[in-house]
């Protein structure tokens, strides 16, 4: 993928690709890794990419910055638009975002997840275009999964960038978008890019493959459909207040920061700046002005601020919108000693965690909050310890990792003071144990050894922005004894569960025959005796199986091997990936509540 190029609609590429023959599809992978090399900006905003004189490929994105029709990405070659060359552009180029105007059913507003439930969803059924396109998507998926990251180019890429356009003209949005994370996971793993986790495509594969398969077996969710905008309803008149702002940095190039607010009923709402501009906006975005009703104040006074708004429109998920009919005016903040901020702080973590409604799953955890004792840094990790007698030791990990984001420089400093009290407000990592991803820390109420700072910070400290300084600490001769460094197990790194977890990242990776592979490399008792002998027999069973599976190798009605269809493998692969991910929380959900020895 070449940054230098526009975005590309993911159906424009997939058609392209189509397009081509055979022995065509087998250079194209080859001639994508040129492409780089050969842009040049042209005229009009165009982007040329020569690959010979009469060869010449160029680029007119639409007013939106993407390429989002056949015609904008013209070749001069006489094969063209059927030729290797548009193909490979349009391939180099980054995925455009998923188009926002497939129809799908509107869903009703709720005024954030704090809230009480709304009415039960009405009942619907898939129409048959639905189906075909969920069954297209799941035989895409399948391939994909078979294929791998080492043989997973861009003919399976675009097979599967196809079945996603199918799946958004059919009102699945959430299936396309499922699509696209895999789609870009493959690249950015084939590109080497930094960054990149082969967990997290592990992941995407799972929900790509779980979305379109209980789509395709006539699974009417609206949360397996999804919804491709956003839709905002009128909130009437809010009274929020600020808890605290983060920045936003994503890997498509958009940046900007997001507040969350709070509202006397508890409620959880926030209001977000975030456009193309990537690391640059998300660190100004922090004091940029608030764009809502033409309230004056900038982010970081709203996150220690409120807002009174009449005629507020809210989405599904607790954002504000910025309708010409919204009103707002600057209200004075609250401590995180007043409520409804202190509610917060009211009760254990683990409850907290452990409250989360099941039908969340998938969706970013609500914040809670803390009180806490520095125990010490591990590595670019802060240990604490919850104060509250048998509380489990916490990791601190910083919400955003960039370097020149304040995250990371703020978590190693306040490592430097063991001892140290705490409040803390973050996101629970429910992929880790008892994990943390702070957003803001402040002073604990009544302690001596705890922070100290400036009066116009409202007692907090906004950890992706505020930069903690050695003013902001007490002195060091006050630091109680440290804490013995911890010994006690991690209960997710110490179970054999890995086993399970490597053989599905190696079939990511390298596809059906790398399983297969593995599967021949250990005998069985070897390399599933452990997870029995620690109870985890279905573990045990759904490897076994899936290696099995990876290995067979059918015959036609001549006795000659035949390639095995990937569904039933990619059955198998979602049957362990779903056991392991269920296995996973339940020792994740452990960790908040057990308490290591030390």
């Amino acid at each position: 993928m070449t940054s230098s190029l526009p975005p590309v609609a993911p159906e424009v590429l997939a058609e392209a690709v189509e397009q081509l023959s055979a022995r065509l599809r087998k250079k194209l992978d080859a001639a994508i890794a040129s492409c780089g090399a050969l842009a040049s900006s042209g005229a009009d905003g165009a982007v040329v990419i020569g690959f010979g004189e009469d060869a010449v490929v160029t680029l007119r994105p639409g007013p939106g910055g993407a390429v989002t029709e056949a015609g904008q990405a013209v070749c001069t070659c006489l094969l063209a638009p059927r030729c290797l060359h548009r193909a490979a552009a349009l391939g180099a180029a980054p995925l455009a975002d998923a188009d926002a105007s497939a129809p799908v059913a509107a869903q009703p507003a709720t005024p954030g997840p704090a809230g009480p439930a709304g009415p039960a969803e009405p009942e619907v059924t898939l129409t048959d275009a639905q189906l075909r396109a969920a069954a297209a998507l799941w035989r895409a998926a399948a391939e994909a999964l078979a294929a791998g990251v080492t043989a997973g180019g861009a003919v399976v890429q675009a097979e599967l960038l196809r079945a996603a356009h199918t799946a958004r003209l059919a009102g699945m949005p959430h299936a396309e978008a499922a699509a696209l994370r895999v789609v870009r996971g493959l690249r950015a793993a084939r590109g080497q890019q930094a960054g990149q986790r082969l967990g997290a495509l592990t992941a995407a594969f799972r929900e790509l493959l779980r979305t379109a398969a209980l789509l395709a077996a006539g699974r009417a969710d609206p949360a397996l459909t999804g919804t491709a905008r956003r839709a905002y309803a009128p909130g009437g008149s809010l009274q929020v207040y600020g808890l605290c702002r983060e920045p936003v940095l994503s890997a498509t190039g958009y940046g900007g920061v997001v507040t969350h607010l709070l509202a006397p009923d508890g409620a959880a709402y926030s209001l977000s700046d975030v456009r193309p501009g990537g690391l640059a906006r998300a660190r100004g975005a922090g004091s940029a002005s608030v764009a809502l009703g033409g309230a004056v104040l900038d982010h970081a006074g709203l996150a220690r601020g409120g807002l009174r708004i009449v005629g507020a429109t809210v989405s599904p998920e607790g954002r504000l919108g910025a309708g010409s009919g919204v009103r707002a005016t600057p209200l004075r903040g609250i401590a995180w000693t007043e409520e409804p901020a202190a509610a917060l702080f009211a009760r254990p973590a683990a409850e907290a965690v452990a409250d989360r409604p099941a039908d969340q799953e998938g969706a970013e955890p609500a914040l809670l909050g803390c009180e806490v004792a520095v125990v010490g840094a591990a590595g670019e990790h802060l240990l604490v310890r919850e104060l509250r007698p048998g509380a489990p030791l916490l990791r601190l990990r910083p919400a955003h990792p960039h370097p020149e984001l304040a995250h990371t420089a703020n978590l190693r400093r306040l490592g430097s003071y063991p001892g140290l009290l705490l409040r803390v407000l973050g996101r629970p990592d429910l992929d880790r144990a008892a994990t943390l991803r702070p957003l803001a820390v402040g002073p604990v109420p009544g302690a001596e050894y705890t922070l100290r700072l400036p009066e116009e910070w409202l007692g907090r400290a906004d950890l992706g922005y505020d930069r903690l300084q050695g003013i902001h600490f007490p002195p060091q001769a006050a630091d109680p004894a440290p804490e013995p460094a911890p010994t006690g197990p991690d209960p997710l790194a110490d179970s054999p569960l890995w086993r399970v977890r490597r053989l599905l990242e190696t079939g990511v990776a390298g596809g059906r025959r790398a399983v297969a592979e593995a599967g021949r490399g250990a005998e069985p008792l070897a390399a599933y005796g452990p997870l029995r002998r620690a109870g985890l027999t279905g573990a045990a069973d759904l490897a076994a199986a899936l290696t099995a599976e990876a290995d067979r190798r059918p015959r036609d009605t001549f006795g000659r091997l035949a390639d095995p269809s990937p569904e039933a493998y990619a059955h198998a692969w979602l049957s362990a990936a779903t056991h392991l991910a269920a296995a996973e929380r339940s020792l994740i959900s452990a960790s908040w509540t057990t308490t290591p020895d030390v």
